[in-house]
C-alpha cells in the first residue's frame, strides 16, 4: 500500500516571492520548522520541531536536496523516525511553481508513504500541509508584500 499527498494552492504573488518562502532558510523556519536548509543539490539538512513520542517521531526530519530548477521546482528527501538512526518514514517532497493568472500556482507533492503506519502519517501530514499553506505560508507572503 502506498499513498501520496498532493496539495495545490494559488497565491496572488509572483513566483519569485513564493520561491523565496520555500528556499530562504529563515523564511522557511517562520512558516514550517527551524532548519539549516540551503538550496543546493546534495545539501543535507534537518527540520526541527517538538518531538511527538506518541507518533513515534523525535521531532527531526532528515532531508537532502535532490533537485532544483530555480523558480519552478525543488525536491528533497523527507525522512524521520522515533530516534536518531531509526527511520520509519522515507518520503520525498517536491514543490512545483507555475506562473498563472497574475500569480503563482503552487503544488506540493509529498510522495512515498508506504504501509499502514505511513498511511496514517500521510493523513496527518496532509492535514498539516493544508493548514500551513493556508495559514502561516499565506500570512508570510502577505507580510512580505507590505
Amino acid at each position: 500500500m502506498q499513498r501520496d499527498v498532493i496539495v495545490k494552492w494559488f497565491y496572488p504573488w509572483p513566483p519569485e516571492k513564493v520561491w523565496e518562502c520555500l528556499t530562504d532558510s529563515e523564511l522557511l523556519g517562520q512558516w514550517l520548522m527551524k532548519n539549516d536548509f540551503r538550496p543546493e543539490v546534495g545539501h543535507k539538512f534537518t527540520f526541527r520541531s517538538t518531538p511527538k513520542p506518541g507518533f513515534k517521531w523525535n521531532g527531526i526530519v532528515y532531508c537532502e536536496v535532490l533537485e532544483i530548477v530555480p523558480l519552478q521546482k525543488i525536491t528533497f528527501s523527507w525522512r524521520g523516525g522515533p530516534e536518531d538512526g531509526v527511520v520509519n518514514l522515507d518520503t520525498t517532497v517536491t514543490w512545483l511553481l507555475q506562473q498563472k493568472n497574475g500569480g503563482t500556482e503552487l503544488v506540493l507533492e509529498h510522495r512515498g508513504f508506504r504501509g499502514m503506519k505511513n498511511f496514517m502519517a500521510s493523513l496527518i501530514m496532509e492535514k498539516g500541509w493544508k493548514k500551513m499553506l493556508a495559514g502561516r505560508f499565506t500570512l508570510l507572503l502577505q507580510k512580505m508584500s507590505v
